[in-house]
């Protein structure tokens, strides 16, 4: 979507009455939309909208407003938006399920109404100053308007440099770009007699009360009905349909259901794996696997009807990659191990003209979630000594270690701090820091982040309280649908993630532990749940899970004294200098060496390195 709502104002600065202009540059995806003409606007209650939107539940708004029969199948998402602003004007969001960043103007009212889905998955950006308000799902147009200064937001880059984890900022509400803001996810915003009102409209929090079964079997009948539902609901394109497939159960199980309805469209899926290239040794522990090609050919060996693509771009790399991923993403990043296949995976969808990827991005904490250690820490806390003594003996049996060495591990994750003291209370090492210390100074960000779970200090990990955090923190929702939106828009392809649609984690929240642990099995729910969809091999594999991003150093061989020597020039330039821990980056140079080993690709003075080039890069092009 591309959108401005522009007001002239007086001298004192005031938005007063004026000229509207909505624009939209439409993404043809769904049956519907075919040949759609956006903006939309309706004479009859003088009401206008842009739209960047897939709606996954249409049925239910269908019979909610009333939808005449002959209407729904060829009624477009943005009308059905349209309608649904009609009935409940801004209230309107709390209704709709699905990806979706839009804007309506209400000409009778003299009201501008924008909102962004509950997780955020597309992202809507604006600006406003003396003269105007402007808005779009880009922040390059707004960069582009008469009078628009390009200035970097100090406070923003800080926390980026700041933030050792793979989140941008904990700031929902700004951007790289001082004077650009964005709709944070769930929020709508409202501009109405000169006034602009941001306000949440929704959460995804885990209930007071939790849903209660006589049975396993109702418990995963329950969920394969919210999971075939939601997976289904994501299949909606008049193009082919692809997934990212990975070897375990997240992307495994939304294949799994997505098999038979594609079936009967007469579609086959087509499935994107990447996997390393042919001369990288597996450096990672037996526990690991780096290449899940053999897990991957499993599930779709079992499945079916599915057109296997293993990519391993032998000659892509994280570092030639930067200038293009900072165009597209219009901002520095931090996902450089999986960059290049991420990219590469999408070119080669949007050759197969594929208009909709599945994915399970956030599967691990909605439909796989089922953190054993952190289940039996709270057993032996709450001292249930016959439950935690029957569960470790099948854990341990499972994943073939003893139980005396299982309980000294647990009680280490139930009393942190009391293992810590008979140990001698050893500390992590510092981490090392890319953030210029004169910057950390003037924006006072370390103390903005001092009570903030995001690496900087030793908060004790908890799975529960990381599950919370994953659907309840706006910053993680905002991270992840700003990289999807972006991809989206260059190669016209939406990500669609059914581990995360509302109805499903709503769901996976409602249900008591026991029913994602039980009988020394991990992930409980989902491998009980899918027994026939994915082969036991897959289902049942408590032992060894994939890992990415272990072969970008390897990949990077060839080129690291190129690597290195930019890296020696960009110390050198004020423009960086300014704003990124030079004197870090040579500390890092200097350990690293001119030889890295693979290894090393999760060493934190590596991944400094290549930060420090793409934040570097990044202040060269803004100056």
């Amino acid at each position: 979507m591309e959108a401005l709502r522009i007001y002239p104002a007086d001298e004192t600065g005031v938005w007063q009455e004026g000229p509207v202009f909505l624009g939209c540059r439409a993404q043809w995806i769904t049956p519907e939309s075919r040949h759609e003409r956006l903006p939309l606007y309706d004479e009859r209650d003088q009401l206008a909208i842009a739209a960047d939107a897939i709606v996954d539940n249409r049925e239910e708004l269908f019979d909610r407003l009333r939808i005449e029969r002959e209407r729904r199948a060829r009624m477009t998402d943005a009308e059905l938006i349209l309608e649904a602003y009609r009935r409940w004007e801004e209230e309107a969001p709390q209704y709709l399920i699905g990806d979706f960043a839009f804007a309506v103007w209400d000409r009778r009212k003299r009201r501008l109404f924008a909102a962004r889905d509950l997780l955020g998955s597309r992202t809507l950006y604006y600006r406003r100053d003396g003269r105007r308000f402007a808005f779009c799902t880009a922040m390059r147009p707004l960069l582009a308007l008469p009078g628009a200064a390009k200035e970097l937001n100090e406070s923003w880059l800080a926390e980026f440099l700041a933030i050792p984890i793979i989140l941008d900022s904990v700031d929902v509400h700004s951007t790289v770009y001082r004077g650009i803001e964005q709709i944070p996810p769930a929020h709508s915003l409202t501009i109405e007699e000169g006034k602009l009102t941001l306000k949440q409209y929704g959460t995804l929090a885990e209930p007071e009360r939790k849903l209660r079964l006589r049975s396993n079997g109702e418990y995963e009948e329950a969920f394969r009905d919210v999971f075939r539902q939601a997976v289904a609901s994501k299949l909606r394109t008049f193009r082919q349909v692809g997934a990212s497939l990975s070897g375990g159960l997240d992307s495994g199980a939304v294949i799994a259901f997505a098999a038979a309805p594609l079936r009967s469209a007469g579609k086959t899926l087509h499935a994107y794996s990447y996997v390393p290239p042919a001369d990288f040794t597996d450096w990672t522990p037996k526990r690991m696997a780096a290449d899940e090609s053999p897990y991957i050919k499993s599930v779709a060996s079992h499945i079916g009807n599915i057109s296997e693509n293993y990519l391993d771009f032998p000659d892509r790399n994280s570092f030639g990659e930067v200038d293009d991923l900072l165009e597209l993403m219009e901002a520095p990043y931090k996902f450089f191990e999986n960059s290049f296949w991420i990219k590469g995976i999408l070119e080669r969808a949007a050759a197969s003209e594929v208009g909709v990827l599945l994915t399970g991005a956030r599967g691990n904490y909605s439909v796989s979630w089922g953190p054993a250690p952190d289940y039996y820490a709270r057993l032996l806390r709450k001292l249930r000594w016959v439950r935690l003594y029957r569960e470790l003996k099948r854990y341990g049996k499972r994943m073939g270690i003893g139980r005396s060495r299982l309980l000294r591990f647990i009680a280490k994750t139930a009393y942190p701090g009391l293992a810590g003291r008979f140990a001698g209370a050893a500390k992590q090492p510092v981490q090392p820091q890319l953030i210029d210390p004169d910057l950390a100074r003037r924006t006072n960000v370390f103390e903005k982040l001092r009570n903030r779970d995001v690496g900087l200090a030793e908060f004790p990990f908890d799975e529960f309280a990381a599950r919370a955090d994953q659907f309840g923190n706006l910053a993680a929702s905002n991270h992840q649908g700003t990289s999807i939106t972006k991809f989206s828009l260059r190669y016209a392809i939406w990500e669609r993630d059914p581990t995360s649609d509302p109805r499903v984690v709503r769901f996976c929240l409602s249900l008591p532990i026991e029913q994602y642990v039980q009988d020394g099995m991990d992930r409980s729910l989902i491998r009980r749940s899918t027994a026939g969809y994915l082969p036991d091999s897959i289902r049942l594999n408590q032992r060894v899970r994939g890992v990415q991003g272990a072969d970008w150093i390897h990949r990077m061989i060839p080129c690291w004294r190129a690597f290195t020597n930019e890296l020696q020039q960009l110390c050198r330039d004020p423009a960086v200098s300014h704003y990124v821990n030079v004197n870090q980056i040579k500390r890092s140079l200097s350990i690293i060496g001119p030889a890295p080993k693979p290894e090393q690709a999760y060493d934190p003075d590596a991944r400094i390195l290549m930060q420090g080039l793409i934040v570097g890069r990044f202040l060269r092009q803004f100056s």
